[in-house]
């Protein structure tokens, strides 16, 4: 008779082997999981909403943990009462590249209100038999992304009706330790603001904040109704487990485009810097498989731009072609040759330094086709630096210009992090 003893010496000495062996492998490491303020209110059991009445500002990027919409999560959470949804530019799918009329929902039969339609600020209309508002979209961290717009305007409207704004707080894809770009003049956006009847024309600069403000929608909201003198009824659901120097890979979340051409992660780096350059007679590959790594027109000489462009930390430039198809941007179904911008060291690059470089080769190869139009000052945020450019001065005298008051926003913004 075989003892247990003898039947069980086998079994544990390849148990030990296994665990001999494994020590040999190298060592994986995965990512943080990152718990969102929609997770971490599930996790509360929705006390902040319960017994009121809800209107939701969200899009495709509002989702659990598990995938699960935030629009379904909170249209079936007990004691809370989902009335109305609200969509920013690109829709509640983010599938659109046009202004919006509002809508239904036809899963849950609320009324949608287009916030990038008609008007772009919550009407008292709107907001008629609301008591509270919750925003949950998921942020790109660029001053121009138009998401921010939405979430300042919603605190004005939200303070005017009287009823707290909730913000549900997501990751700074860029991180929060880096800021770059240029701070546009605040009495020129405090003039834009004041001109603009439906709030459409001032998304994109909607206050004098540096490009790249490495802060999330949360900690920025908190920034906005402080420093813009909203005052409204603020509270933010901070996330768990994130920190200020995770890019959007460190997060153990899933990438989910938060508009048609933002398609992965390192297009969302290459936006601050590059973005702008949307803003001249270039395409920037919209309708390709690379938008915003791309770079071009049918008569750019890419060889010879390619040889006024320095090496720069953390990026390489290469030669590349390719052919648009989005409709409504320049050169539709045509080819195009031109530049592809490749991060190798996202903690080493200056994004928006490496932008003025490409744009001032371009320039110098094509003096007579490449230009500037009208939204090119305000996406960059410095009315100077087309001019300083074209003119010859190096752009890291033109990056100079901007550390000053970069300097100053760092300073005053470290009091509304929250992380």
């Amino acid at each position: 008779m075989t003892s247990t003893c003898q039947r069980t010496l086998p079994r544990l000495c390849l148990v030990l082997a296994l665990v001999c062996w494994s020590a040999l492998l190298p060592t994986v490491t995965t990512a943080a999981t990152v718990v969102t303020g929609i997770d971490v209110l599930a996790q509360r059991h929705f006390d902040l909403l319960r017994g009121r009445r809800v209107g939701l500002i969200t899009n495709q990027t509002g989702r659990t943990a598990t995938g699960e919409s935030t629009i379904d999560l909170l249209a079936t959470a007990p004691g809370v009462t989902l009335v109305a949804l609200f969509s920013p530019e690109h829709g509640i799918r983010g599938e659109a590249d046009v202004k919006l009329a509002s809508t239904t929902d036809q899963r849950t039969g609320l009324p949608i209100y287009s916030l990038y339609g008609a008007s772009c600020r919550p009407t008292p209309a709107m907001l008629s038999d609301i008591d509270l508002l919750v925003f949950d979209i998921q942020d790109l961290g660029t001053r121009f992304y138009t998401y921010i717009g939405t979430l300042y305007h919603a605190l004005r409207a939200a303070k005017e009706r009287g009823i707290p704004l909730i913000v549900l707080d997501r990751p700074d894809p860029l991180g929060g330790t880096c800021v770059q770009g240029a701070v546009p003049d605040p009495h020129e956006i405090a003039r834009r603001l004041n001109a603009d009847r439906t709030g459409c024309r001032s998304l994109a600069a909607i206050y004098p904040i540096p490009t790249r403000y490495g802060l999330t929608a949360g900690e920025l909201a908190r920034l906005f109704n402080h420093e813009a003198g909203i005052n409204a009824d603020l509270r933010v659901v901070p996330m768990d487990g994130w920190q200020r120097g995770m890019l959007w890979d460190d997060t153990g979340l899933s990438w989910i485009n938060p508009s048609p051409n933002m398609e992965d992660p390192v297009a969302a780096l290459l936006y601050p810097g590059f973005g702008p350059l949307e803003a001249t007679n270039l395409s920037v590959g919209r309708g390709t498989d690379a938008p915003f790594h791309r770079f071009g027109a049918p008569w750019l000489d890419a060889p010879a731009v390619l040889q006024q462009l320095p090496a720069l930390p953390g990026l390489r430039f290469g030669i590349t072609s390719f052919t648009p198809t989005a409709a409504g941007y320049p050169y539709r179904g045509r080819l195009c040759h031109g530049i592809e911008v490749t991060v190798t060291n996202p903690e080493t690059a200056n994004v928006p330094l490496a932008a003025l470089y490409l744009a001032q080769a371009i320039y110098r190869t094509h003096p007579h086709q490449y230009r500037a139009e009208a939204g090119f000052y305000g996406m960059l945020g410095d009315t100077s630096a087309w001019q300083l450019l074209t003119a010859g001065v190096p752009p890291e005298q033109i990056v100079s210009r901007w550390q000053t008051a970069i300097g100053a926003f760092e300073r005053m913004s470290r009091q509304y992090r929250l992380y």
